[in-house]
């Protein structure tokens, strides 16, 4: 699943995220949601969210667990 559209993200969900030094690369970073801090519905490069580490990015993928 992608993470463009905020209704399919739930905090407690485990992510895949491209921060922002990373948008060049691709590289992906998982971690667990946070908080969502993008307040539209859906978003094209995905909707940003601050994982229980701190970090920050925008969800690329959500992992199936």
């Amino acid at each position: 699943m992608n993470g463009q559209n905020r209704p399919t993200i739930k905090p407690g969900m485990t992510v895949l995220i491209v921060l922002k030094q990373d948008q060049r690369t691709g590289k992906l970073t998982k971690g667990i949601v946070r908080d969502i801090l993008t307040k539209s519905m859906n978003h094209p490069r995905g909707i940003k969210v601050r994982l229980e580490s701190g970090l920050i990015g925008r969800v690329k993928e959500i992992v199936e667990e």
